[in-house]
This record gives structure tokens, C-alpha cells and sequence, in this order.
């Protein structure tokens, strides 16, 4: 009996092998992955044992087919990863899983190749070095250390011991967010009384009656339920936020933090094992911990972090205790019987009824406010006063993977296009990871122009997980919601206005991790800039601007429990390190006893003892954040120094404005990982970063007399 062909046979066909512009990502399958996959690192292969042969410590004969082979690999597996990321399949994730080692095993031999390494030393130890420019030094070096740090230098049993780890730790990496995502997934909580679900919010009442229904509840509404409530963002805060069900909140709040610490989705094993191998990791490579492997590539050293983290700790931890002394005395006067026994599940709950005492907000009533497209209008219209850019929808120029996603364009001042971007907003828990990320597409570079004369241009995504619109009404946002979205198209300008043609350290590639954050929180101060905010701000039905006296009080409201939560932070950031430098995989120390002994520093209301909120710490478990989640408070410190520039400039005078955002596009948006970050920060800044700003605008400065 003849057989159908194989999907082999249909090799040409396999839409990860075309050639293109802008990725399809509507007819991408989960049966092209393995084929597309394994053919794609054939050809590489093949292309690197050719660099090899061929390769002379020059530009052309080195650098050159080395980007071609590294922006190959980068794109193509990028989509897939990209798709997991936001269509996620049982079958995508398993043919993944399968040609996942394939990829790292050719990522190793690339990372190790001794050829490569030898003529990047012969450019290093050439008479040449000094002309060369800048960003091409830049490139070298980096690949001389990634090389180091890749085994490079590992004799033969050694090598292969280290590519075990590499290929494990990437297995586990993925393991453990898959174990994440399903146990979100697997917490659901029917309501049907809607006494138990007392002071959730419309939005929240709306979106939990949406999950009924497509759990099967079709009749379910916001109005009479019954009502589905996750371990989603957007439903775990309202709940934590706003259920006045104290015993709902303390069942919602238990599910949460013990997310994937027990039966078939258990992460401590995994956990376990990460910080083993890297440890085995570090110690190949001679390094006494994963945190000093992890610093080799960053702008700071342990010692830098520890101490820039306790400096913002001490100037933190008063405020933090005020904080909560605040808590107990209103819950108090509120005839709350749990005042002076708060607790986790209620410190939310509570900071959000004193937030709309004291400054009369609710978060919820402004969202009406902050309607998708409008916010989107403010954003871009932004982006056109600092950086003098236009930013035009081009749906329908690329293909999408859902039909929320929009398509834009970017044009410089001379209405030349200089870079693309996907956004897709909404959250869609089903198949959709939680969070909200920016990555690229395609990145700049003069070697892989389309053309042949001008160079490639940078295509970003921005993923968000905001409330989809409901209805007929629009998404209405969230103020925090909105802030993440300008933070993200933060990090997408830095990839899209950069200026730098060597593809290697273009946009965000070669920027040291810890200063990558600086662009994105830089822009989350435009959200409290009144002219940002007034334009963005209209009534989704009357137009109405938001009243004068909301605007005074979101500001004001700024400075709200910052002590609390700039220790959560921290919390994370010690945590991070102390488990990559001290911690003893195996020792008489389990890892939630260094999160209780950590914790004993940061939290002013210690964890719960059965706390297992690290087996959800995808950040470092299964991000790129291990020994690195410190870098949110080190850039912090660079965006709110490089923001004071503005306000030293001027916020009200546009013509001072409109330079400083000049000189900050030509500067941090432009140099991409050309240049040094810290030389970078002074080229804008005039001076090398200071923490005073952020601690300024956090409100904890010590007020002097």
C-alpha cells in the first residue's frame, strides 16, 4: 500500500525554510519543527564547517558569515520559541522538546568552535586593533569572552561534561516553565454565590463570567454568574485586591504561591538540579559561583550589586514597616477583626481600600479612562515629540498568529521606514504565558541587507496580558496596565531606533543584561508626565479628559507604599543571588530556608513557612535572570538618573525637551551594544549614574531639617 508523502518530501515547502521578510507566523504548524529544524541546522552545519576551513582573522572571512549563521539560527528558532510563547500546543511543545537538544549541540559546536576563537584573538593580538571602530571591538571582545564562558578553552572530557550541563539545563529550563504554566492552568475556582465574590469589580465579575463560559457555563454572566476565578494575573489581583471573602482570598492566595511544588508538576527536583549544574557550570570554567559567571557579562560584580541592593534596602525598610503599621491602623478603624493579625491575604486587600481613602482612587474606576487605542494614540504621539518618529498601523503588510495582533511601522522625520513591530495585547490564558515581554523579530544589519545597499531593518514583538475588551467596549486599562506597555515599547525602541549596522551589537544585542532595563523604565516616568497622561486619558464614552484633581492624586499616589514594594524587589534580587553565590545544592539548607533566612532581611510580614513561591520563579528558574534579577534595581537607578536629565532640563519647556529626547535617541536609543553602557550613560548624562534619583522619586530620601 503506497504511504502519503512524508512531511520531509515537503521540505521545500516548510514555511521555517522560506526566505522572508516578516515571518509567517499564521501557517507556522507544529509538524514544521522538526523537519524545518533539522534541516535548517544541516545547512548550518554545513556553513560552519565551510567558515571553519575557510576563515582568516578579517571581517569578510569572519565576522561576516559568522552573523549569517548566528541571525539564521536566531530568527527561525526564535519564531517557534515565539509561538510557544503565545499559541501553545501539546504538540508544538513536544516537537520542540525533541529538536530542542539538536539546537543546543549546534550551539555548543558554534559557541566552541576553536577556529573562530583563534581569529578573533589574531584580530585582538593584531596590528590592526587599534582602527578598527568602536562597535567592531566591542564584538570581539564579547566573542572571545562568550567563547571562554561557552567552554572554549575545555579539554576534551571537560568539554564534554560542560555541553551535558549546557543541554540538561536548557531541558529543565523548559520543564519548569511548562510545569508553571500547567498548574496556573489546572486552579479553578467555580463561584456560584455571588455573596462570595463581594467587591470584585465589574471587569473582574465580566471576565471570571467569560471564563464560565468556555468552561461550559453558557449561560453564565457577570451579573448572576456562575463565575470562574484563576490563578491568571488579571483574576488573582482583583481577587487579592478587591474580594472582601477573606477566607476566598486566603484559598486563592495558598493556591498561588504553592503553584508547581507538589505531585506531577512539582518544580523543587528541577530547581534543585538548575542550581546544581550551574554550580558544576562555574566551576569548569573556574569560577567559584554562577553568580561571578553571570557578572562576567554585565556592567556590575557581585560586590557592586550586594551593595547597591542594601543601600536601597536600608533606605527602604522604615517606610516598608510604616507601611504596614499604616495597614493595621486603617483595617482597624474599619472594624476589620483581622487588624491585628494581618497577613498576606490581606495586605493587598487593605493597601487598596487606604489607597482609595487617601487619595480616592480606584484603580478600577479609572479604567474607563484608559481605553486600548487611546493610550496607544498617547503613546505614539510621545514617541513623536522625544524621539521625532511616526508610527503608522500597517496591518496586513506581515502575517500575524491571532487576529488581536496589530502591525505597525515605524518612520523616521524624512517618513523613511526604519523599523516594524507586532503588539499583541490581550491575555488568553489557554494557550498564552502570563507576563509581558519584548523581543526581536529580525535586528538591524548592514550583512544581511534585503537589498544590497541599505541595511536590514528591525522588526520587534511587544506581548502584553491585559483585560481583552469585553463585548462591545473596548479594553479599558488598568493604570498599571498602562505602564507596562510603555515599558515595553521602551525596550522595543531600543531595538527599532538603533543606529548600529553590525548586526552582532545592534538594538539590543550585546548590551550588557543589567543595563537593558534602562530604556523601558525610563519610559514608564512618561506615565506621570501631566501633558503624557492628559492626552492618553479620555473617557472611552464622553471624551472627558480625566479631572485635574485624579491626576494630582495618581501622582501623589506614586509614592504609595514604595518602601513595601521596592523590598518585594528586593526580596527577589537577594534571593537570586545568595541562591547563584552562598547556597549549597544538597546542603543542610533547603531553598526555602534561604528564602525564609532572606526574607527575614526584606519582608516586614515574613513568608508563610510552606511559602513555595520559587517554583514559579520563571525569571531565574527559566528566564534569562539567574544571578541577574538585581539588574531591575541597578537600571532602575540608570533610567530614573537618565529621566532627571528631563526634569533638570525642564518637563514644561517642549524646545528643551524635544533636545534632551534627541540627545537621548542619539545616545541610549542609537548606540545599541556598540559602546560600553557605562560610556554610553555618560554620552547622555554628562556624569557617571547616581541612585538619588530613584530613591527621589520613591519618596525615600530622608527629608532633611
Amino acid at each position: 500500500m503506497a504511504s502519503a508523502p512524508s512531511v520531509d518530501e515537503n521540505i521545500g515547502s516548510n514555511p521555517l525554510l522560506q526566505d522572508f521578510d516578516f515571518p509567517p507566523f499564521d501557517v507556522v504548524q507544529a509538524e514544521h519543527v522538526r523537519p524545518g529544524i533539522r534541516a535548517l541546522l544541516k545547512q548550518l552545519e554545513s556553513d560552519l564547517d565551510e567558515l571553519e576551513k575557510t576563515v582568516e582573522p578579517s571581517w569578510p572571512k569572519l565576522v561576516e558569515p559568522l552573523e549569517k549563521i548566528v541571525d539564521r539560527i536566531t530568527v527561525v528558532w526564535g519564531m517557534v520559541n515565539h509561538l510557544k510563547a503565545v499559541k501553545d500546543t501539546p504538540e508544538l511543545r513536544a516537537a520542540i522538546e525533541e529538536v530542542q537538544p539538536e539546537k543546543v549541540k549546534f550551539q555548543l559546536r558554534l559557541g566552541q568552535s576553536k577556529p573562530i576563537y583563534n581569529a578573533f584573538k589574531a584580530i585582538r593580538e593584531s596590528p590592526d586593533w587599534e582602527s578598527l571602530s568602536e562597535a567592531r571591538k566591542r564584538i570581539v571582545e564579547n566573542q572571545i569572552k562568550e567563547a571562554v564562558l561557552n567552554g572554549v578553552s575545555l579539554e576534551d572530557d571537560k568539554r564534554e561534561q560542560f555541553n551535558k550541563i549546557e543541554q540538561e539545563l536548557e531541558r529543565l529550563a523548559h520543564k519548569f516553565s511548562e510545569n508553571v504554566l500547567d498548574a496556573t492552568k489546572k486552579f479553578e475556582k467555580l463561584i456560584t454565590d455571588k455573596k462570595e465574590i463581594d467587591g470584585l469589580p465589574a471587569t473582574a465579575l465580566g471576565l471570571a463570567a467569560q471564563r464560565a463560559v468556555s468552561k461550559g457555563h453558557e449561560n453564565a454572566t457577570a451579573e448572576n454568574g456562575p463565575w470562574v476565578i484563576t490563578l491568571d494575573a488579571p483574576s488573582f489581583i482583583s481577587v487579592m485586591q478587591h474580594a472582601r471573602n477573606r477566607s476566598l482570598r486566603e484559598e486563592v492566595y495558598r493556591a498561588y504561591i504553592s503553584r508547581a511544588s507538589s505531585g506531577d508538576l512539582d518544580n523543587t527536583p528541577i530547581i534543585n538540579q538548575i542550581l546544581q549544574l550551574r554550580m558544576e557550570k562555574a566551576k569548569l570554567l573556574n569560577y567559584k559561583n554562577y553568580a561571578e559567571v553571570s557578572m562576567a557579562t554585565k556592567m556590575a560584580t557581585v560586590d557592586k550589586a550586594e551593595e547597591l541592593l542594601e543601600k536601597l534596602r536600608s533606605a527602604s525598610w522604615n517606610a516598608a514597616v510604616q507601611d504596614v503599621e499604616d495597614l493595621k491602623n486603617y483595617s482597624k478603624s474599619q472594624g476589620a477583626p483581622e487588624a491585628d493579625d494581618l497577613t498576606h491575604w490581606d495586605i493587598n486587600f487593605w493597601s487598596e481600600r487606604l489607597r482609595e481613602s487617601k487619595y480616592d482612587i480606584n484603580e478600577e474606576e479609572l479604567r474607563p479612562y484608559f481605553s486600548f487605542p487611546k493610550v496607544m494614540d498617547g503613546l505614539f504621539n510621545l514617541a513623536k515629540t522625544l524621539f521625532a518618529i511616526d508610527i503608522e498601523p500597517a496591518d496586513g503588510l506581515a502575517p500575524v498568529w491571532n487576529k488581536d495582533v496589530r502591525f505597525y511601522c515605524v518612520k523616521d522625520s524624512s517618513g523613511s521606514p526604519v523599523a516594524y513591530f507586532y503588539f499583541d495585547p490581550y491575555s488568553r490564558p489557554s494557550e498564552k504565558r502570563e507576563g509581558a515581554w519584548m523581543d526581536e523579530v529580525v535586528s538591524r544589519s548592514r550583512v544581511l541587507s534585503r537589498n544590497g545597499t541599505t541595511s536590514r531593518l528591525p522588526v520587534a514583538h511587544m506581548v502584553c496580558n491585559q483585560t481583552p475588551p469585553v463585548g462591545d467596549k473596548p479594553s479599558l486599562m488598568t493604570f498599571r496596565e498602562v505602564e507596562t506597555v510603555f515599558h515595553e515599547f521602551g525596550h522595543a525602541l531600543q531595538h527599532m531606533l538603533t543606529k548600529q549596522d553590525e548586526g552582532l551589537v545592534a538594538g539590543i544585542r550585546g548590551i550588557e543584561w543589567d543595563a537593558v532595563e534602562l530604556p523601558s523604565q525610563f519610559m514608564e516616568n512618561w506615565c506621570y508626565h501631566r501633558d503624557t497622561l492628559m492626552s492618553i486619558a479620555k473617557h472611552y464614552e464622553t471624551g472627558e479628559t480625566l479631572p485635574e484633581e485624579v491626576y494630582l492624586k495618581l501622582l501623589a499616589a506614586r509614592t504609595f507604599r514604595a518602601g513595601s514594594l521596592s523590598l518585594r524587589q528586593l526580596r527577589f534580587a537577594c534571593l537570586d543571588l545568595e541562591l547563584h553565590s552562598k547556597y549549597i545544592p544538597g546542603g543542610s539548607e533547603s531553598v526555602y530556608d534561604v528564602d525564609q533566612r532572606v526574607s527575614k532581611r526584606t519582608q516586614v510580614i515574613p513568608p508563610l513557612p510552606e511559602d513555595r513561591f520559587l517554583c514559579s520563579f520563571n525569571h531565574i528558574f527559566a528566564g534569562g535572570y539567574a544571578a541577574g534579577y538585581y539588574s531591575y534595581k541597578w537600571a532602575e537607578v540608570l533610567s530614573a538618573d537618565a529621566f532627571s536629565a528631563f526634569e533638570d532640563a525642564g518637563l514644561e519647556d517642549s524646545k528643551a525637551v524635544k533636545e534632551t529626547g534627541h540627545k537621548f535617541r542619539e545616545t541610549i536609543l542609537a548606540l545599541g551594544g556598540g559602546k560600553a553602557p557605562l560610556e554610553v550613560f555618560v554620552a547622555f548624562r554628562g556624569r557617571e549614574p547616581s541612585p538619588e534619583a530613584l530613591l527621589r522619586h520613591n519618596g525615600l530620601l530622608p527629608v532633611t531639617a
